[in-house]
């Protein structure tokens, strides 16, 4: 566990240190005040009510999920193994008196909490903002809505995130592992279209799954399927990353 906790830290400082972590972080604020700007000259110009003030952290949602949000996690991913393992880093860390189990986790748990970090900063700025903008159609019911779907949007993204520390530890070159993530998660979207049926299979396709969690009727029995197979997914493949990083040789 002393082991886990310093490998914990010491990926986090890295990865402050990182230009990718401001990159991204600037990105993310860019897009909450896109989507704020356009929603206020749609309702100006056209005299309609595109957001309110509880809307827009939804819609800002909807849209980082399939763009920033994956990327984020990707870049991030590549930097902590494939350029780890090119610049010969990870030999250094392997060298220390702990397992490969405390490293491996440690730098998934780092991962996670920075992108928990981000996924938070994102709804603040857009809740803030959204009230700003729209005083008058602030409830308590829309700001309870939007941090119940933010919420619930980590664990698509965890079991995301999984999968690219899988395809960082089977491919050595970044570039490789960037464009790979890109066509995996475009050809699983175009499949859970086109074979709805089987869609629950495909974690790509819950990526929108916080609209069920905040519908005027909620489907328990299918939110528990959904999380059920979600977290089947992220144990697997957890699993599978970890024995690749296991058996890497470096």
């Amino acid at each position: 566990m002393v082991g886990l906790q310093a490998n914990y830290r010491n990926e986090l400082y890295k990865i402050r240190k990182k230009k990718k972590l401001a990159a991204g972080s600037i990105l993310s604020i860019l897009a909450v005040l896109i989507g704020q700007v356009s929603a206020t000259l749609i309702n100006q110009n056209l005299g309609l009510l595109l957001v309110n003030s509880t809307e827009l952290p939804l819609m800002i949602l909807g849209v980082m999920m399939y763009s920033i949000f994956p990327l984020f996690i990707t870049f991030l991913t590549i930097d902590m193994f494939n350029n780890e393992y090119n610049s010969n880093t990870m030999k250094l860390i392997l060298t220390r008196p702990t397992s490969r189990f405390s490293i491996f986790t440690g730098k998934l748990l780092a991962l996670l909490t920075v992108l928990m970090i981000n996924i938070a900063s994102v709804m603040i700025l857009s809740l803030i903002i959204g009230i700003i903008f729209n005083f008058s159609s602030v409830t308590l019911i829309g700001i309870t809505r939007s941090i119940i779907a933010y919420l619930v949007s980590l664990l698509p993204l965890i079991t995301f995130t999984l999968f690219v520390v899988i395809l960082a530890n089977l491919v050595k070159s970044g570039n490789s592992v960037f464009f790979l993530t890109i066509l995996s998660f475009i050809g699983m979207y175009v499949l859970g279209i086109i074979f709805h049926q089987a869609s629950s299979f495909l974690f790509t396709s819950m990526f929108d799954w916080y609209r069920l969690w905040i519908s005027e009727s909620i489907q328990w029995l299918k939110l528990l399927r959904m999380s059920l197979s979600m977290i089947g997914f992220s144990i697997m493949l957890y699993c599978i990353g970890y024995l690749l990083f296991e058996r890497k040789v470096v």
